[in-house]
């Protein structure tokens, strides 16, 4: 008697349960999000070139390459192939499928893209713009001096509670950065400052009880997309153009460095656990740098 074969597995229905097991093991919004859009593109991929959806190398390498010749980045296209990886492990892991497919599938290369960093000018301009005493102004003041000192990723800026600030310490706790790793990040007294700033007018904010540090100015928290136009408002009034929220983190370590603080120092309060974050993060001023260096140590005087 011949058995009947195993109906097709339903990918889609199974994402649900995949982001739940993701959060279970505390992944950030973000990755989850990440992942979930790459298995997500790909089941769109498939169903408009008429691919029946299964997990395979072969359908996976044509879904990458169909992503790069549109035009995606190759880091995009990374992060999508990365989702269907994860997805595929879980699959396996739980059951779903007898193996993993993808496993030990190379993911595309990247480019070495070199991103620059905010000048002091821009920096003061950007300041300048949040000037004025309206709620908006505060708190875009303070958060773009935290960001720039400190190096946060728009998340952990957004993810901080008012418990968080240690206005008398000049440090802020950031509960849990990437890979759930928790530290804290020091701020001066320019910082310190704006956050008072901001804090004072928050108490009369009809949120003002709840634990969110930051308050949007519509009676609600402040969430990434609004974290995001209001500091490109502020850069479009200073005229700084291609402004992006990641820009701050790069432009905050490039100025540790150029300031001469240690690499250890830098990889401490960005969060970092990999040498080489420093070199990527910092590669467009790494030229300035060692000229500012060598006019130091004056090896020509002989």
């Amino acid at each position: 008697m011949t058995r009947a074969a195993s109906p097709p597995l339903d990918l889609s229905a199974l994402v649900p349960s995949w982001e739940l097991a993701l959060r279970a093991e505390r992944k950030s919004q973000q990755t989850i999000k990440s992942y979930g859009d790459g298995v997500r593109a790909f089941l769109r991929w498939c169903e408009n070139a008429g691919h029946s959806p299964v997990l395979d190398r072969t359908l996976a390498a044509g879904f990458v390459a169909d992503l790069l010749d549109n035009g995606a980045e190759p880091a995009t296209a990374r992060a999508r192939q990365l989702g269907l990886r994860r997805f595929s492990a879980w699959l396996a892991e739980e059951g779903e499928i007898d193996a993993d497919p993808l496993l030990g599938l190379k993911a595309p290369k990247l480019d070495t893209k070199v991103t620059p960093s905010l000048t002091d000018d821009q920096l003061r301009a950007m300041l300048k713009a949040c000037a004025g005493k309206e709620f908006r102004d505060r708190r875009d003041e303070a958060i773009l001096r935290l960001m720039i000192e400190t190096g946060m990723r728009a998340g952990e800026v957004l993810g901080l509670a008012v418990s968080d600030v240690d206005l008398h310490r000049g440090a802020v706790t950031i509960r849990r950065g990437k890979g759930g790793k928790g530290r804290v990040a020091p701020f001066g007294a320019q910082t310190g400052r704006a956050v008072d700033r901001y804090l004072r007018m928050r108490r009369s904010h009809r949120l003002e009880s709840t634990p969110i540090l930051w308050l949007g100015d519509r009676g609600k928290n402040l969430e990434y997309h609004g974290l995001r136009d209001t500091l490109r408002y502020r850069a479009e009034r200073a005229g700084v153009d291609g402004f992006h929220l990641h820009l701050l983190r790069h432009t905050a370590a490039s100025r540790w460095l150029a300031a001469g603080g240690s690499e250890g120092g830098l990889m401490a309060v960005a969060g970092w656990s990999r040498r080489d974050m420093i070199d990527r993060y910092t590669a467009a001023t790494a030229q300035e740098r060692a000229a500012a260096e060598a006019r130091t140590l004056s090896l020509g005087d002989l």
